[in-house]
């Protein structure tokens, strides 16, 4: 992969980490129900940085070969 289109995706996947954890958002599961005994806004958060990390990986990962 081109480092100019590698420096895109890293942008984008930055953005997208502002957006997800930005206010708005996290206010939308800052709910009162649990899944499993765990609250929604944690299991939102801890996804959202697994995504963030894959994300990053695949990126970085395309870039090395």
């Amino acid at each position: 992969m081109k480092e100019s289109k590698k420096k895109q995706y890293l942008i984008l996947i930055f953005i997208l980490g502002l957006i997800l954890f930005n206010y708005p958002v996290l206010g939308m599961y800052n709910v009162p129900e649990r899944w499993l005994g765990i609250p929604v806004l944690f299991i939102m958060v801890f996804f959202s940085w697994m995504l963030l990390i894959v994300l990053t990986f695949f990126v970085t990962k395309k870039g090395s070969e």
